[in-house]
Order: structure tokens, then sequence, then C-alpha cells
């Protein structure tokens, strides 16, 4: 049985180091009644940047959550802040793509149906048939618009139009064998989270378990990053590795690496809903 969760606000920023930013937020918080339940920072010394997580209790608040992005935004233009600011209790619309392969689809349905991921699956979108059972099992929308090299602007079209239909507010590539274009990128309106196949940058684009064979390596990986116009270079957000040894074939590698990409995707999946994870340049600070 999950846990009772606290109502709560988070607060993510980023802006130029400055002296008092946290002196500043904090009083902010005091200020309309909040108790904070956790707090944490981060400055890169080479660029300067300061990126901050505060998260603070609704209890006794002063004011209603939906007004806090208005009252903190004299603070922010103080700071020349980006900030964004999210209530716990909303759970996020988050709609899934997939293939043929079905495991990272299937783990992250069963994550959600024990409540371990705080999420709501309106609708998920393949370009075949094969994973319909998984959504008629969980009792999600399943909608299927083949692709080919010819057709691919106006499939993806048709993709947009399903995930905005049922206003997702999250996409997640759960082995969607399809690179997105930019122009899906730009007008989904959304962020979109991808699992690779191996420890970027290493071994990018198709069949890094046969290249990683090849080159005979001791360690493969996963990596969840954020879906940008360059393939498999976008910031990211997970990543982890096993062991694998001679007498291993690219079957084996791709047995070991399906059980990483479950547990990598679900990993960054968590920490986005959470709001843990701020992006900058191309990279990305993950708070814990």
């Amino acid at each position: 049985m999950a846990a009772t969760r606290k109502d709560s606000v988070v607060i993510l920023i980023h802006c130029k180091d400055r002296k008092g930013i946290v002196a500043r937020v904090s009083g902010f918080i005091h200020d309309f009644g909040g108790n904070i339940l956790d707090s944490d920072h981060h400055t890169d010394e080479e660029t300067n940047d300061f990126l901050m997580r505060m998260e603070f209790s609704t209890e006794g608040l002063q004011i209603p959550p939906s007004e806090i992005p208005a009252a903190f935004a004299p603070i922010a233009k103080i700071f020349d802040m980006r900030y964004e600011v999210h209530s716990s209790s909303h759970r996020l619309r988050v709609g899934m793509l997939v293939s043929k392969q079905d495991h990272c689809l299937a783990d992250l349905l069963q994550r959600h149906k024990r409540d371990e991921l705080c999420i709501d699956v309106p609708v998920i979108v393949s370009n075949h048939d094969t994973c319909a059972s998984w959504a008629e099992l969980f009792k999600i929308p399943f909608a299927v618009y083949p692709v080919t090299k010819e057709t691919k602007p106006q499939q993806e079209k048709q993709v947009i139009a399903q995930l905005k239909d049922h206003r997702v507010e999250l996409v997640v590539m759960a082995r969607y064998m399809q690179i997105l274009s930019a122009d899906f990128l730009a007008h989904i309106g959304c962020p979109v989270i991808n699992i690779h196949h191996s420890f970027l940058p290493a071994f990018i684009g198709a069949n890094p378990y046969r290249q990683a064979y090849e080159r005979g390596v001791k360690i493969i990986g996963a990596t969840a990053h954020y879906a940008t116009q360059d393939l498999d270079e976008g910031p990211i957000i997970e990543q982890d590795v096993i062991r694998v040894g001679h007498r291993d074939t690219v079957d084996d590698l791709v047995r070991k690496g399906r059980d990483l990409e479950e547990i990598v995707l679900a990993r960054a999946v968590r920490r986005h809903i959470e709001h843990r994870v701020l992006v900058y340049g191309k990279k990305t600070v993950v708070f814990d």
C-alpha cells in the first residue's frame, strides 16, 4: 500500500548565481506560512548557473497554490530567474509511444498500477498493433498509426493530434522505434523522454548491442534522455550499466539490456514527474 502523500508545492529555479538567492526564496515561503520539506541547490562553477529545487507543505499556507507563481514573480525578476511551480497533488498525464517491443511499456504500466508512479496514462500510441493487449489489460485507449518513410509527416500529425486530444503533459518513448522529427518536437508542446539502449554517447543510432558486441565491451548500459532534434544527444536524465563477458552473445546483451532499460526509464519518469530535473544547456541537474 502506497504511503499517504502530503500535499506540497515544488519550485524549480534556474538563474545566474548571486548572493542571497536561497535566503530570499526561503523567506518568501516563510512569509506565506509554508513549511519547507526538502531543499537542494547546485552551482555550476564553470558557467555560474544556479539551480535549485525547493519543496514545501501546503498545510497552513496563507495563499492558494495557484497564486504562488504570480506572487513569486517579483523575486524572480530581481534575480532574472527562470522558474516553475508545481503542485504534488497534480497527476501528470503521460502519453506512451511504443512499437513492437513491450518490456518498457509493461514495466511502466505495472508501476503505475501499483501507484509507484503517480501519473495518469490516458493513451498509448503505436505504429504497430503488437502491444494492443497491454492497453486492453490496463483499460487504456490504444491508437495505431502505421508509418513508412513516405507517410511519416502525415503519421506524425496524427500522433500529435491524438496526444493533444488526450491533453498529454509528458510523452514517454517506451521503445518507440521511430525518430521523432524536429517538426514533431516543435509542435507536441510538452517534454519527451526517450530510452536508448546504450550508455550514451557510446553507440548512438541503430543496433547498439550489435555495435557493443563487435567492440568486445565489458559493460553495456541504458540511457534515458529528453528527445531533441539531435538524435540521441538530448539532455541525459538517468543512466546505468551492467557487466558483460566474452561468453555473452548478442542475444545475451539484448536480454541483459532489457532489464536495464526498464529500470533506467522508470527512474527517469519518476524524477521528471516529481520535478527533480532541471535542464540547462545540454546538461541536467537531477536532485535526488
